[in-house]
């Protein structure tokens, strides 16, 4: 009996060490030392057309350039389809990646609506505030959303109308009723022309089905058009040209890709260098080194008035010397 007691004594004193020698286990998927802890990045992109290429491929470059093959990305596009961008990021939050990039307004707006506490930053849209609907919009989102805009001086975009049409006399604003974006910047460019003393129409088609139709009665009464970074127009800039360019009516473009497409003339940013700056944004956030509610929207500084030669000549308009030509 003294022996049992005596070995059963010591299975006791042999467990009771080990527990003490013991460390507490780390947590699941939180390695021990934080230079292997890895990161998946949701992308939603509303649409695929030169410049949200461009942003998404810029962000994808700064992150991988930041955080190596500790990153890696759930790329989903949602093709102009606006309850594709609700099931993309509801998917991302039931995923539980550690960040999502909104690449443009309705995007934006559907991982605002999935999810409040993974980290969110936008990039191309135009005004955070008309998209989030945030009354007295003060530059920074605050929660669980911040990012980057893609807005150009859309005063300097209207006097560049002014500037390169100066006999017009009646200008379409043509755009998307469904992108509130597109509707902010076009009242905002409405009342700088009509400050001017220009006659304004605005035209809107509801998608892509009617872009054509709707471009051509603008051409019809109409001067000049001007279309602002639209997403929808971006994605048949080629179907508006095929109407505008027969007929002989210039359009002034709120972004390269559209201009490229379509247009005489932009006031332009580098998307991709937007997509850069929300890349090194994500990774502050995921290294813990920012809180994305105090982080405020990043603007594009210095755009660049650009003109299409070819066009340009062919409408027998004269560029100032302070334009540079649109490469491709």
């Amino acid at each position: 009996m003294k022996k049992l007691f005596s070995l059963a004594l010591a299975a006791a004193l042999c467990l009771s060490a080990a527990a003490c020698g013991t460390t507490a286990p780390t947590e699941p998927n939180e390695p021990a030392d934080p230079a292997e802890k890895t990161y998946v990045v949701g992308i939603c992109q509303f649409v695929q057309h030169a410049a949200l290429d461009a942003a998404t491929q810029g962000f994808k470059d700064a992150l991988v350039e930041e955080l190596g093959d500790a990153v890696t990305f759930e790329e989903q596009n949602a093709s102009n389809d606006i309850p594709t961008c609700g099931t993309i990021c509801s998917g991302f939050a039931a995923q539980g990646v550690d960040l999502i990039l909104a690449n443009a307004t309705p995007a934006l707006q559907a991982a605002a609506s999935a999810t409040q506490t993974i980290p969110i930053l936008g990039t191309a849209v135009t005004e955070y505030g008309v998209a989030l609907d945030i009354d007295g919009f003060d530059g920074t989102v605050g929660g669980n959303i911040s990012g980057t805009s893609d807005l150009a001086p859309l005063d300097q975009q209207a006097e560049m109308l002014l500037e390169l049409v100066p006999d017009a006399k009646t200008v379409g604003i043509l755009y998307c009723s469904a992108e509130a974006n597109s509707v902010y910047q076009a009242e905002v460019v409405e009342a700088c022309l009509t400050d001017a003393g220009l006659s304004v129409n605005v035209y809107t088609f509801a998608d892509s089905n009617d872009v054509a139709t709707v471009t051509a009665t603008a051409c019809d009464e109409c001067d000049v058009l001007y279309i602002p970074t639209d997403n929808t127009a971006a994605s048949c800039a080629e179907a508006i040209n095929n109407v505008a360019e027969p007929a002989g009516v210039p359009i002034i473009a709120g972004e390269e890709g559209i201009c490229k497409g379509c247009g005489i003339a932009t006031l332009s940013i580098s998307y991709y260098d937007l997509g850069v700056t929300t890349g090194k944004m994500a990774a502050k956030i995921l290294r813990g080194e920012a809180d994305i509610s105090e982080m405020p929207i990043e603007y594009f500084q210095g755009p660049v008035k650009k003109f299409v030669p070819d066009r340009c000549e062919a409408l027998n308009i004269t560029v100032p010397e302070d334009y540079e030509a649109v490469e491709g």
